[in-house]
Order: C-alpha cells, then sequence, then structure tokens
C-alpha cells in the first residue's frame, strides 16, 4: 500500500510541475514539455528519499529497496517522458 501512496505522490508531483509550466510558461505545448523534463530529476529525488527512508528507518536493506525505487521512479517518470515527448514535438 505504501508503494502506491508513494507513487501517487509522484503523480500528484507530476499534475503540479505540468500546471506549473502551463500557468508560469506561455501555456504552449513547449511549457508542458519543459515542466515534464523537469519533473524526472526532481522524481528521482524524492523516489530516493523513500529508498532512504525504508534503508535508514525501517530496516530493509539497499537491495531490498532497490527493485521497489526502480519501480517507484520510473512509472511516473515513463509517464513523464511520454508527456515530454508528446508536447515536445
Amino acid at each position: 500500500m505504501h508503494t502506491v501512496m508513494v507513487m501517487g505522490g509522484g503523480f500528484a508531483l507530476l499534475v503540479v510541475f505540468l500546471l506549473a509550466g502551463r500557468f508560469m510558461g506561455d501555456g504552449s505545448s513547449m511549457a508542458l514539455a519543459a515542466a515534464a523534463k523537469w519533473f524526472i530529476p526532481a522524481w528521482f529525488v524524492g523516489a530516493g528519499i523513500n529508498m532512504a527512508v525504508g534503508v535508514l528507518k525501517a530496516g530493509y536493506s539497499v537491495a531490498e529497496e532497490l527493485p521497489i525505487f526502480l519501480f517507484i521512479f520510473a512509472v511516473p517518470a515513463l509517464v513523464a517522458g511520454l508527456l515530454w515527448w508528446k508536447f515536445g514535438r
């Protein structure tokens, strides 16, 4: 359940980035593409923090947390990458 909640947070963060790109940019599709592009490294840091909490606080090993980190990072990042590709053309 925690994994789903963290990924939901990732999608919520993606929406925040897209809204910021729309309102702070010129509203064009290129602004949305840039917002999606900036989301990916920000989400990498966020997913990494989640992994660090799992290792340091919950007591999981890095080997146990790494596949979860990759899954948590990859799903929202893949959606952001697709949006970047779609709006950046």
